[in-house]
């Protein structure tokens, strides 16, 4: 009871500090980086290793660059997804904005619901709420449940304010055949760490082998809707586009895991491109494929 009351304390907390203007929350960032940074080196090992696996043909300067732009937007990151919690549509609308919804409405004119894997890249917070936006059609986003029921009811508030449906990762399969009559754009962060009962596939991903979830290719071949990719772009500091990338128009026509490997080649490609933008301080390379059997 202790551990709730104090939860909600800190989700009040979090709302007060979210009606900040934005400028005052990046002058806030801009403590936080030098605090994460210089002074606590907030899992500055992890994503030294995480950079030093996935790029060792660059040299150790080149990493150290990404390395502190990497922290430089994280703090940025944490602030902007904290002004999501009170930000207007209007808003968000200004400085979350979709550059092809068009091409969402042409696949639903052809009977075609979206399944989109994303990464965490960008920020993938205010895409999620400004999905709510994109189309009438029902927008569903699959999020994986955090240990604190507090914090997790209190997010998915905001990421449903403007009418995501949200789904618990758990639930996502019995969802899908809840509602495969109806055309549906989902949207699924596909680079998170499977549990070691789910990693079923690995893939050469940032030159390491890694665990992935199949869940992309499961639900598209199932529901027979088309693959896209949610690519999130920077345009300057607290502006953000987004796109509908095409990957796969008919999922059944594929061999196994042909799905799978097309978008993880697609989020490594925006990863080499502009490294900073993507979650390093994860420990996404925890489980191994002699830790699977």
């Amino acid at each position: 009871m202790i551990k709730k009351g104090l939860s909600r304390l800190g989700t009040l907390f979090l709302y007060l500090v979210s009606l900040l203007p934005l400028w005052f929350l990046y002058l806030i960032a801009d403590v936080i980086f030098f605090i994460l940074y210089y002074v606590i080196g907030y899992r500055k090992e992890v994503v030294k290793e995480n950079l030093r696996n996935s790029f060792p043909e660059k040299p150790e300067k080149e990493r150290r660059l990404i390395e502190k732009k990497y922290f430089k937007y994280m703090a940025d990151l944490m602030m902007e997804t904290l002004k999501s919690v009170s930000i207007s549509g209007k808003e968000l609308q200004r400085r979350m904005k979709p550059t092809n919804p068009e091409l969402a409405e042409e696949y639903f004119s052809r009977g075609k619901s979206i399944l989109a894997a994303a990464g965490h890249y960008g920020n993938w917070e205010l895409a999620c709420i400004e999905f709510g936006f994109l189309t009438e059609k029902r927008r569903i986003v699959i999020y994986k449940p955090q240990s604190n029921q507090v914090f997790t009811d209190f997010f998915n508030r905001t990421r449903s304010r403007f009418g995501v449906t949200l789904v618990a990762m758990r639930q996502t399969l019995r969802k899908m055949v809840e509602y495969k009559n109806e055309l549906t754009f989902t949207v699924l962060a596909s680079d998170q760490t499977p549990t070691r009962e789910d990693a079923k596939y690995f893939v050469n991903f940032l030159n390491q082998p890694t665990a992935v979830f199949l869940g992309v290719e499961k639900i598209s071949k199932m529901i027979d809707c088309v693959v896209v990719f949610y690519k999130i772009e920077l345009i300057k500091r607290g502006y953000y586009t987004y796109t509908i990338v095409p990957l796969v128009e008919d999922p059944k026509n594929t061999q196994p895991h042909e799905i799978t490997e097309i978008h993880v080649r697609y989020l490594e490609q925006l990863i080499r491109e502009k490294p900073e933008f993507w979650l390093w301080s994860h420990r996404r390379w925890k489980i191994k494929p002699g830790d699977v059997h």
